[in-house]
């Protein structure tokens, strides 16, 4: 009982110390801490530990994907814009 009540009371305390500095609004952190604190509770009871390495992990992968995103639309607009501008050289030849 004591164990999940320093569990509860170390949870709280990363909560509010990532909310005030915003750490829990980057992409990917609180999947990662969430699964970093089961991961390291399983791993010895380091759930807090476990929790900021997962937060900072998945702050990371969120950060790629992101970019991956980005540049597949920044892609697929290039793509358009130049079907467009194909599309304005052909439409004067067909007057």
């Amino acid at each position: 009982m004591k164990a999940m009540k320093t569990m509860a009371v170390g949870a709280a305390a990363l909560a509010l110390a990532c909310a005030s500095t915003g750490a829990l609004a980057k992409p990917g952190c609180l999947k990662g801490a969430a699964v970093g604190a089961v991961g390291g509770h399983l791993a010895g009871k380091h759930s807090v530990l476990g929790a900021a390495a997962g937060c900072a992990v998945g702050h990371h992968m969120g950060k790629k994907q992101e970019k991956k995103e980005r540049e597949q639309q920044a892609q697929a607009q290039a793509q358009a814009d130049a079907q467009a501008r194909q599309q304005q050289q052909q439409a004067p030849a067909r007057k």
